[in-house]
């Protein structure tokens, strides 16, 4: 089995569980065991701030939303490009963190590019493959600029994008003009 940490799960337009429709899931952890991440284009409408009046140490001014990273339960989650608070570096330039003193450092640090999540997206063992398998999902490599974004058509740009390089490769083209439809 080959890992997909660091990429992106772009949903397929099939795919029709609200919890992942039109989603970007950047794989953290993808092993024999399972597959765990977020989505990192589901913000909600709270803010950093609101949500740190309720679980934070110190006062915090973020205005930027909190993200919904998935279905499954559990505690306050960070993608960050802060190395000094990083506990993993799932991509390049990206750096998760999940210890409540990593997180308060970094919401109280306006300087950085972070996204908090609520909740994540995990797979047990051969199922993330098996959805694969069925076409629920197509990946491509994930990069701190996709990761970051607060672009609301992520999920259209990032899916259009890999349907021209399966039409390129499948036709053998070298060059596709941008909209294809026009010839």
């Amino acid at each position: 089995m080959e890992s997909l940490k660091g990429h992106l799960l772009v949903a397929s337009p099939q795919l029709l569980d609200p919890n992942f429709a039109r989603s970007l899931v950047l794989l953290v952890e993808h092993n024999e065991e399972g597959a765990f991440g977020m989505v990192v284009n589901r913000p909600t409408e709270k803010t950093v701030q609101d949500l740190w009046r309720e679980v934070g140490s110190a006062p915090c001014n973020s205005r930027q939303p909190v993200y919904m990273g998935g279905p499954v339960p559990g505690p306050l989650l960070s993608l960050h490009d802060k190395p000094s608070l990083a506990e993993m570096e799932p991509v390049p330039g990206v750096y998760f963190s999940a210890r409540k003193e990593n997180l308060d450092r970094l919401v109280l640090d306006e300087a950085p590019d972070y996204k908090i999540f609520l909740g994540n997206s995990g797979w047990g063992a051969g199922q993330l493959e098996n959805e694969l398998e069925e076409g629920a999902w197509r990946t491509t490599p994930a990069t701190a600029e996709i990761v970051f974004s607060t672009d609301e058509d992520l999920w259209e740009s990032i899916f259009r994008h890999l349907g021209r390089d399966v039409l390129k490769s499948v036709l053998n083209l070298k060059n596709l003009p941008p909209d294809a439809t026009v010839n």
